[in-house]
């Protein structure tokens, strides 16, 4: 299957932002603190620009990925680049291992 293009700048980022740290969309919605029925098809929605998530969905992605609100409105990839680099951190990192651990001792 072959992923949809993003259609908006907050999708693209998103989706650029949850791969870097190697989520999967599931793994980010639960990250998010979100109940995990309909997880995938949400964060895909949102990718790919079909929906926009309220505000305070998109700081709770934002505060997952540790990254500023600004870096998923900025239109200039090389801005977006260097704002992403400047806030990385291993918090994603961390979280995703722990929601993978979890998943597996089910």
């Amino acid at each position: 299957m072959t992923e949809k293009r993003p259609s908006t700048i907050y999708g693209r980022r998103l989706r650029e932002a949850r791969k870097s740290y190697g989520f999967s969309q599931k793994d980010l919605w639960i990250a998010a603190g979100l109940d995990e029925s309909g997880a995938g098809s949400l964060i895909s929605r949102y990718e790919t620009g079909a929906h926009q998530p309220k505000l305070g969905m998109q700081k709770r992605f934002a505060r997952v990925l540790e990254l500023p609100l600004t870096y998923f409105y900025t239109e200039d990839d090389e801005v977006a680049r260097l704002i992403a680099n400047s806030a990385r951190s291993d918090k994603p990192v961390q979280l995703q291992i722990k929601i993978k651990n979890r998943r597996k001792r089910k």
